[in-house]
């Protein structure tokens, strides 16, 4: 038995390009950069990964609304390849996360109404769901 998943906890790079199929199916498009620190002798070290997401239907036009450049999101799906020929006839390939579910880590929202509400009692926020709808 094979096993294909991927956790992994990252920024986005770019806002979410959202498509649709011609037979009107939501796409949407994303990549994200994963950082890791290390130590080679004395000094510390940071690479940097890049990985380019895929998620479909209700839950891409989610990913729409609520996530742009700069969130920090929690992602869960499998490993993807696609493979196609371009315009000369080089046969390309890529790898890619199929998205099945996502965690909104940013605390964009608060952070906005914050700078946007100085001197103001009134706050407001980018999430959906009231302090009374979560059930923790």
């Amino acid at each position: 038995m094979d096993i294909n998943r991927v956790i992994i906890i990252a920024n986005t790079t770019k806002d979410i390009e959202l498509k649709s199929t011609p037979s009107g199916a939501s796409v949407a498009n994303f990549s994200i950069a994963s950082n890791r620190k290390y130590k080679a002798g004395d000094e510390t070290k940071e690479e940097v990964s890049f990985f380019d997401c895929v998620v479909w239907g209700k839950l891409a036009e989610l990913i729409n609304t609520y996530v742009k450049k700069g969130d920090k999101v929690g992602i869960e799906g499998r490993l993807q390849q696609r493979r196609w020929e371009n315009t000369e006839g080089k046969k390309l390939s890529k790898v890619e996360i199929v998205v099945e579910n996502i965690q909104f880590l940013s605390n964009r929202g608060q952070s906005q109404a914050s700078s946007e509400n100085e001197g103001n009692n009134n706050s407001s926020s980018d999430n959906p769901f009231s302090e009374e709808s979560i059930p923790f």
